[in-house]
């Protein structure tokens, strides 16, 4: 099995979009998926179909009130859920022991094997929701926006996950890839960013994905309605393209000898 966390501290890059499209998709493509929304704007439960109040979620495992198996939800889409909440936003305040890291590598250490992938879908920020999450996965997934300043913090993102392997405290962590989102190949500006991108990748020793995920209004009307883009049209671009790209990772996942158990 493995734990994939997706993950950008810009906001609007696509981040939840793709997490819900990886669940969606390698459930689709019958594998045991459960996602896990540790962010406290719980666009990823939401769009899931699951509950966020009235049942234990994220934060109630990062505090050790619930145990993981309490906390899954069954969504519509095929996959399973661990829900975020509200309450996630105060996680700094409310978690503060030495070792706080590896809470939520803890509390999936009970459920991880029932599962082909978990998905971890992480806050727009490099604080200790999105450590924890980094401590808990085999690897990273960072969409960007074609544009300067979103490709920019990838630099900073990549300093936090070599600080990480560092400090021993998940030295086998590594990126996948970086994913370029709400892409227009038609734009001047936008295959210059995409060079600037690879050159970057190159730069942190990390490649950039040959898919790209164009734009499409497709994914805001699907959120709209909630459900995945699958489930929403599978013939549209951003639907075909999160499929390529999902194919595109496992073969390199294949490649590299990761296959479903």
């Amino acid at each position: 099995m493995r734990i994939i966390a997706i993950a950008n501290q810009k906001g609007g890059v696509g981040k939840t979009t793709t997490a819900l499209a990886l669940a969606a998709g390698l459930s689709e493509k019958g594998y045991k998926v459960l996602g896990v929304d540790t962010d406290p704007q719980c666009n990823f439960s939401s769009t899931s179909r699951v509950k966020v109040s009235g049942v234990p979620t994220t934060i109630n495992l990062l505090l050790k009130d619930a145990e993981s198996e309490e906390a899954i939800q069954q969504s519509p889409s095929g996959y399973d859920v661990i829900a975020g909440s509200n309450a996630l936003s105060a996680a700094e305040k409310m978690i503060t022991e030495t070792g706080r890291e590896h809470r939520l590598e803890e509390a999936l250490q009970g459920i991880k094997e029932k599962y082909d992938y978990l998905i971890l879908d992480t806050p727009p920020t490099l604080g200790i929701l999105t450590i924890c999450a980094f401590t808990a996965a085999d690897s990273i997934i960072i969409p960007t926006l074609a544009s300067f300043y979103a490709a920019a913090g990838i630099n900073e993102l990549s300093h936090s996950v070599e600080q990480l392997k560092h400090y021993n405290i998940n030295p086998n962590l590594i990126i996948d890839g970086i994913l370029l989102t709400k892409f227009d190949p038609r734009t001047i500006v936008g295959r210059k960013m995409k060079e600037i991108t690879e050159q970057i990748g190159e730069h942190i020793d990390t490649k950039v994905f040959n898919t790209v995920i164009r734009s499409s209004v497709a994914v805001d009307s699907a959120q709209v309605m909630k459900t995945s883009i699958f489930e929403y049209d599978k013939n549209t671009t951003v639907a075909k393209d999160y499929m390529a790209f999902i194919d595109e990772l496992l073969k390199g996942y294949e490649k590299d000898g990761v296959k479903k158990d």
